[in-house]
């Protein structure tokens, strides 16, 4: 035989508290159900519902109208209270970045460590001075350095294909031959496809696109170095004949000084994104960093050109 239940607290809405209040306020049902704009029956069974809750009559007859009850009254009281929390809570949070205070985590590889993050830091802490920056390795970035690890940004040309991670486009690179002008020329096709060559694999083991684009094509390369990043090319280029095909951007900073050439085949884009975790979406305070760091990729990439510019 199933047992009726029995009144549970968590049965409580606002709309009952909201009937509470307007039913004491009017010392009616009927002008109350007018104010609510709900017929009377309505509010009677939202009374009903929040006797059985609370356990008290909440109103009883006076002459010809209706007054509360001693409990009525105190219910009524902390009623208010709870409707305002409800209202604040369901408002939009107001974010104020001066009152920031936090280390803010990014996830980025050396190209985009160098690139994008010292013009973004000096953004956020000209506003948000209590922002401390702390940059991690994304390596191949994984789904769980948004989910349950340090990072609450990763920028990265390859994005972990996850559908609780969201990512924007920041900027478009093209790839290009790095070589040291002191030991060879531009590579032709056929140089290129004989030299030898330096690449990055990324941890774990996630070789760059464009070297897995080559070996997709057929196209073979004597790899003689790998390495995990970036900044470890230019010693295994300096002083050899060796060739690198990395993003065209390395020039501006980790691999200035080097000769830059147009790839002797055709190439991907490299396109690089901002990632962030899904219920980051709407946070106003992950909103400003996101939109900081948008605001900082058209300064960092004219700066970056400028001494290139210069240079031709």
């Amino acid at each position: 035989m199933n047992q009726m239940k029995q009144p549970d607290a968590l049965d409580l809405d606002g709309r009952l508290l909201q009937t509470l209040v307007t039913v004491i306020d009017e010392s009616s049902v009927t002008r109350a159900a007018d104010r609510l704009e709900l017929t009377q029956s309505a509010v009677s069974h939202q009374l009903d519902r929040l006797r059985s809750i609370v356990g008290d009559a909440l109103f009883v007859k006076s002459g010809r109208g209706i007054v509360p009850t001693v409990h009525a009254q105190e219910l009524a009281t902390r009623a208010r209270l709870l409707l305002e929390d409800m209202r604040r809570f369901a408002q939009t949070v107001h974010f104020d970045p001066a009152g920031l205070s936090m280390t803010l985590t990014v996830g980025a590889n050396d190209l985009q460590r160098d690139l994008l993050l010292p013009g973004f830091m000096r953004r956020v802490r000209a506003q948000a001075p209590g922002v401390r920056l702390r940059v991690v390795s994304s390596g191949a970035p994984r789904p769980e350095m948004l989910r349950d690890g340090p990072c609450h940004l990763v920028i990265t040309p390859r994005p972990p294909d996850a559908t609780d991670v969201v990512h924007v486009r920041l900027l478009e690179d093209r790839y290009a031959v790095f070589y040291d002008p002191d030991c060879r020329p531009a590579p032709l096709l056929d140089d290129y496809l004989a030299a030898e060559h330096v690449t990055v694999v990324h941890e774990p083991h996630r070789a760059l696109e464009i070297d897995q684009v080559l070996a997709e094509r057929g196209i073979s390369r004597r790899i003689v170095a790998e390495v995990p990043g970036f900044g470890g090319i230019g010693p295994f280029l300096r002083g050899t004949a060796c060739l690198a095909t990395l993003p065209s951007l390395l020039s501006t900073h980790l691999l200035r000084g080097f000769a830059a050439a147009e790839p002797p085949l055709a190439c991907p884009s490299m396109p690089m994104y901002l990632v962030w975790h899904l219920r980051h979406q709407d946070d106003p305070m992950h909103q400003w960093l996101r939109s900081q760091l948008q605001a900082s990729v058209a300064p960092a990439l004219a700066a970056a050109r400028r001494p290139l510019a210069a240079a031709a």
